[in-house]
């Protein structure tokens, strides 16, 4: 057996020195990236448990304490093997890895010692093994420790010599960390269960967070007997299984590098401990059953832990020949602002990651094996592909996107719809549900009905499409036509006069019909995309808007020839032509939504139609949380919003950067803080081949702070405005304080939308109104906005 505490040194010694011991805790860990480090470890050791083939009666557990005040502690203890003091003092070690690289979630030094003083300045480790007569163990504090580098034994008796497992325990936690974690237990909870999704499905190991039991998180994906033809023919699965493997490799068990060649030792470290490894890309790739702006991309695990989540870096082809304008993405590639659905879950065990486990080495050969593999050489898009003199790409992403690239609803694409368009808001309040554990949606069964439903309803309207064009009665308008100049009227086709509306009613009041005056205001409308959609709630039935704003020159009136600030005028069934005034008072001085005044009429006619009892504000508010909670005022949302119109603008900034030959100008602008922020941003992007070209193109502008584009503009406005970016004028503007007011429109718009790009999550509800408006007023500030 190791030897005991009383055998072993009174103090262990911890590297490197106090200073420096200190300063991990500077690294930047979020939160839940120091709890999952201290998860990490167990976990290796039930995977330990379970190779070995050992029974383990007690199971595998790890429970996470979280804070109950600011002065609290946090611990994380597992039902684990526990261990010896001498692998404890070898454990606590600053840099030290017992660990081999490849098996492992965890490398207990570093990451140990990162983790416990990112969150406080005390830390506990006690351990014990089955048939040890105490716990044993060190402290860390980080507020006595020097030079010597030396952390304190410490014991505690045990009742039950039976017990084993580790426990730390973590105090005079920082305020922000403890802060963040006392009130955020839920969310800790859904990100550690995304983050071990795998693990915690394919093995039976039990993670508590706050007495709460993780759940798996999984992905809603289409089954793996679903499919759609591509031109009629080809057979392309919903769902594409990944088993690749390739030819094993020596790797250093020490460092983790793999090595070229068949050294006798390792050609980085000089370690001569080698072995041969497996490597092997698995998992699937595969169609979400829903469309999401954000919930989209692939998944990449290490060792059954999740690296990148969401990662969309593989939709965006990057040019081996290194030439320019492939920074783009190419999918989603139709109305990307509504998101996409292609997901999957890839295991990379042999590619080697970052030390905050949070990106892989972008740079080594496997990862770029591995792209290669998943996605091809060429261009996903079949034209682009061969415009540029590539073969058709056949990787299996290519293949989910020749068939999936597009979201029109019906069985062509696998997209739920309601008969005439996709019913995006409803399939992913289906995937929601599906997370919930709802029994009817954990199968697709829910999403295929809907579509066999849309196709049905579709073929049923192409029969009576004829009988349903006859009009009911005679337009009074195509007899004047037919009768021409006879009638006193104008030749069929002519073009009428536009004349004003003060001018005109007193005269059109007695001969202009309502469908007349309908047909004239639509002609003078505009489509709001935002406002049409289905409106109405489950209990009391749904309708179909299509929503209209009024040119500036028109007047909104009704059947009494009074103004109004929305007109609803039912079609046919469920469909409502919704016109909406912008020039109203109400909206003009007043500043009210167009949707609150559009659900209020809703609102009146589904309450008659339904018999309801609600009241009309209960009516509103339901009609608005079901048919409308895309537009709810939260960080996510609103921060969404902000984050698209700043990759708008950040591309027309390097567009016109490009064509100027300014981007030197601009790099220079940047200050040191924002040139290193935009260098992380750039490798977290996985742009690392963009590092070494900072300031000699425009590329930077893509992944510069949100608010260092504030100040380009403000230093570069000759560049920027007058229609270049933001149709604002400046050149032509004689005086200083016209020029400075001019600029200040915009940059005070923009530092809004950026502030709330950045920091969404910690904005109030009025911030989020103010910087909702904000987005809509600088929409409208960029050149060739109406």
């Amino acid at each position: 057996m190791a030897p005991t505490r009383q055998e072993a040194s009174a103090r262990v010694k911890i590297t490197p020195s106090a200073r420096v011991l200190s300063m991990l805790g500077e690294i930047d860990f979020d939160e839940w990236q120091c709890v999952a480090e201290l998860v990490d470890n167990p976990f290796d050791d039930f995977l330990d448990i379970i190779r070995s083939g050992t029974e383990w009666p007690d199971g595998f557990k790890v429970r996470v304490v979280l804070p109950s005040s600011p002065n609290g502690i946090i611990e994380i203890r597992d039902t684990g093997q526990g261990m010896s003091y001498e692998r404890l003092a070898r454990a606590v070690r600053a840099g030290w890895s017992g660990n081999d690289m490849h098996d492992k979630l965890g490398l207990f030094g570093m990451g140990f010692n990162i983790s416990t003083a990112r969150l406080g300045r005390r830390t506990r480790v006690l351990t014990t093994r089955a048939g040890d007569t105490e716990w044993i163990g060190v402290e860390i504090d980080l507020d006595q420790i020097k030079d010597d580098f030396e952390a304190t034994d410490i014991a505690e008796p045990k009742d039950n010599p039976s017990l084993h497992g580790t426990k730390i325990i973590v105090d005079r936690l920082h305020r922000t960390r403890a802060d963040w974690l006392r009130r955020n237990g839920a969310s800790l909870r859904s990100t550690l269960g995304s983050v071990y999704s795998w693990i915690l499905t394919e093995h039976p190991f039990e993670l508590y967070v706050g007495g709460n039991r993780v759940k798996p998180i999984r992905h809603c994906h289409w089954g793996d007997d679903r499919y759609v033809l591509y031109n009629g023919k080809e057979r392309i699965p919903a769902y594409i299984p990944i088993n690749e493997k390739l030819q094993d490799g020596i790797a250093c068990r020490d460092c983790g590098d793999w090595q070229i060649g068949s050294g006798e030792v390792c050609s980085v470290c000089g370690s001569g401990n080698l072995s041969v490894r497996e490597r092997r890309i698995h998992g699937w790739l595969g169609v979400q059953r829903y469309l999401d702006k954000t919930e989209y991309g692939i998944d990449f695990l290490r060792n059954g832990r999740k690296i990148r989540r969401w990662d969309k870096q593989l939709f965006t082809w990057n040019n081996p020949d290194g030439v320019a304008g492939n920074e783009e993405p190419e999918y989603p590639v139709e109305l990307a602002h509504q998101g996409g659905r292609l997901i999957g879950e890839i295991h990379l065990d042999h590619v080697p990651v970052t030390y905050q486990k949070d990106a892989f080495e972008y740079g080594d050969r496997s990862w770029l094996a591995a792209v290669e593999l998943l996605r091809g050489v060429g261009p996903l898009h079949p034209q682009r592909a061969s415009k540029l003199g590539y073969e058709e790409n056949t990787s299996p992403l290519a293949h989910l996107f020749k068939g999936f690239r597009r979201n029109d609803a019906g069985l062509r694409y696998l997209v739920p719809g309601d008969g005439q368009r996709p019913i995006h808001v409803d399939t992913r309040d289906w995937g929601r549900k599906f997370r919930a554990g709802a029994p009817e949606f954990q199968t697709d069964e829910r999403w295929w009905q809907a579509i066999l439903r849309h196709e049905e309803i579709k073929k049923r309207g192409s029969e009576i499409k004829t009988a349903d064009s006859v009009p009911a009665q005679a337009d009074e308008q195509a007899v004047l036509d037919a009768l021409g100049s006879a009638a006193g009227g104008s030749a069929p086709g002519a073009a009428q006069p536009r004349v004003e509306f003060e001018t005109v009613f007193p005269a059109q009041k007695e001969t202009e019909t309502r469908g007349e005056r309908l047909a004239r205001y639509e002609g003078a409308a505009s489509v709001h995309t935002y406002l049409s959609r289905s409106y109405g709630h489950p209990d009391l039935g749904y309708v179909k808007v299509r929503a209209l704003l009024l040119e500036p020159r028109e007047r909104l009136l009704d059947d009494n020839g009074l103004p109004v600030p929305v007109l609803l005028d039912q079609r046919s069934g469920n469909e409502f032509t919704a016109l909406v005034d912008p020039e109203h008072d109400v909206f003009r001085r007043f500043g009210s939504d167009y949707a609150d005044l559009l659900l209020i009429e809703l609102a009146a006619i589904l309450k008659v139609r339904a018999r309801s009892d609600w009241s009309l504000s209960q009516l509103v508010a339901e009609i608005r949380a079901e048919s409308l909670r895309d537009g709810a005022l939260d960080g996510t949302n609103v921060g969404a919003e902000a984050r698209d119109l700043l990759a708008e603008i950040r591309a027309r900034l390097a567009e016109v950067l490009d064509r100027t030959g300014g981007h030197a100008s601009a790099y220079d602008h940047l200050s040191e803080e924002e040139r290193i922020s935009t260098e992380k941003a750039m490798i977290a992007a996985g742009r690392v081949d963009l590092v070494s070209r900072l300031g000699l193109d425009c590329g930077f502008v893509h992944h510069s702070p949100a608010l260092a584009l504030v100040r380009l503009v403000e230093v570069m406005p000759a560049s920027f405005l007058d229609g270049a970016v933001f149709r604002g004028p400046y050149a032509g503007v004689s005086s200083p304080s016209g020029k400075a007011l001019s600029l200040t429109r915009v940059t005070g718009y923009l530092a809004d939308v950026a502030t709330l790009g950045t920091f969404a999550g910690e904005a109030t509800a009025p911030q989020l109104r103010r910087a909702r408006l904000s987005i809509a007023l600088l929409r409208d500030e960029l050149a060739g906005q109406e």
